[in-house]
């Protein structure tokens, strides 16, 4: 499960209008599609098909207010992934710290 949402999420963030409508949505808080197709010249379609690619990712929430879909940041998607990372990294640390291990002790045979 958590594999599954973890894959969705880092594949929503790799599409660079994604990334943008994204980034607009942390900074005003909230937003709607409309708005959002103001701001790139894609269509209010096209926006709206990323928007929901964002939400089943879990990156986003909504709500239906009227005629509107507002559209909001998901913060525990971004903990998904920014664990997901912290585990890599630290997988990391750990195998580039053995292999230095592993050239220090050959370099002094």
């Amino acid at each position: 499960m958590i594999a599954e949402q973890t894959h969705r999420i880092f594949w929503a963030l790799g599409d660079e209008t994604r990334q943008a409508l994204l980034d607009w949505l942390v900074a005003e808080g909230k937003g709607t599609a409309t708005e959002l197709s103001g701001r790139l010249p894609i269509s209010r379609q096209a926006v709206s098909r990323h928007l929901a690619e964002m939400e089943a990712a879990g990156l986003l929430s909504s709500e239906h207010v009227g005629r509107e879909t507002i559209f909001r940041p998901s913060p525990d998607a971004f903990e998904v992934a920014l664990t997901w990372l912290s585990r890599r990294a630290r997988m990391w640390d750990s195998t580039l710290q053995r292999l230095k291990a592993h050239a220090e002790d050959r370099a002094q045979s």
